[in-house]
């Protein structure tokens, strides 16, 4: 099996995927998944402090 050489292209594109495009997607996936989490658990158990 041959393996392919890693080029200073190749990681400089990883990275570019990395920070411009999967960083902020998967921050926007986790700040909404926990907001919609205290959302329902409010529905469900209400406000804070009842």
């Amino acid at each position: 099996m041959v393996e392919k050489e890693v080029t200073k292209q190749d990681e400089r594109n990883s990275f570019i995927m990395l920070a411009v495009f999967l960083a902020p997607v998967l921050s926007v996936i986790i700040v909404g998944g926990f907001g919609f989490l205290v959302w329902i658990t409010q529905l469900i158990l209400g406000p804070p402090g009842q």
